[in-house]
């Protein structure tokens, strides 16, 4: 297998290489926002990037200070009761959090643009909105955008390809969810898993995250279909030391990247 590292220039690889090696001694890696950057870094495993579902605002703040423990970044979901039956934070919790963490959002809400208007927090650095919600896709990760805020795509398991690929195109990633949204511990659904190496396919150029059902046992398929990233809720935060749980993830990706 040709190595990442063969398509570069032998002075891009240079500078690569100086900055791998500045940030090595660090005791854990800044989240990779960038696909591409990925790319570059061929060592580099899928992250692990703790979800958290919160009913209230209190809620919120144990799972985010339980995090800052162990993580740079993590994602928070918002459910509006509509676009699911379950109902989680408000935007105004979102703007009253003061966390060290980097996050993204992911809205499981009905009319995402509404829910932003009422969300601003330094910490955001992106938002993932339902290709299902009913929203202007184009002219709403325009506006994500032009806040400093990237633009994610969240597809939920019944979408077919088909349908995303034109909105895919404009996005910074795609999340697939391979549970129905809205609750921690729904069943598994291994038959996103052919999407998502559609989309691996189609879409070198994005981040690839998936979310829901994420276990120990599954994360090998994972790390063979090139995802960059796995969100992970209840088998982190609903055991009993949510730091112990994200440790052992971490490690088994390094253990089957090898």
């Amino acid at each position: 297998m040709i190595s990442r590292a063969a398509f570069l220039t032998k002075s891009s690889f240079s500078t690569i290489l100086e900055r791998w090696r500045t940030t090595a001694q660090k005791p854990r890696r800044t989240f990779l926002y960038s696909r591409k950057a990925r790319l570059l870094f061929s060592a580099l495993n899928m992250e692990v990037v703790p979800a958290i579902l919160a009913e209230n605002y209190n809620d919120l703040i144990l799972r985010v200070r339980q995090a800052e423990a162990f993580a740079q970044y993590v994602q928070i979901d918002c459910m509006d009761g509509l676009f699911v039956p379950t109902k989680s934070v408000e935007p105004e919790a979102i703007s009253l959090l003061k966390t060290s963490l980097s996050f993204e959002l992911h809205l499981m809400v009905q009319t995402p643009s509404f829910f932003m208007d009422e969300v601003q927090n330094q910490g955001l650095k992106k938002v993932l909105f339902h290709f299902e919600a009913d929203v202007d896709h184009p002219a709403f990760m325009k506006a994500l955008n032009e806040r400093g805020i990237r633009a994610g795509l969240a597809i939920s398991p019944e979408t077919r390809t088909a349908d995303f690929v034109e909105a895919a195109s404009l996005a910074d990633t795609l999340l697939f969810l391979t549970v129905s949204p809205g609750r921690y511990g729904s069943p598994f659904k291994p038959e996103v898993l052919e999407k998502v190496k559609d989309a691996r396919y189609r879409f070198p150029g994005k981040l690839i995250a998936v979310d829901g059902g994420v276990s120990l046992d599954n994360l090998k398929s994972f790390v063979n279909l090139g995802v960059d990233y796995v969100c992970v809720g209840s088998r982190i935060f609903l055991d009993k030391d949510p730091s112990e749980n994200y440790r052992r993830f971490v490690e088994e990706v390094k253990r089957l990247s090898r």
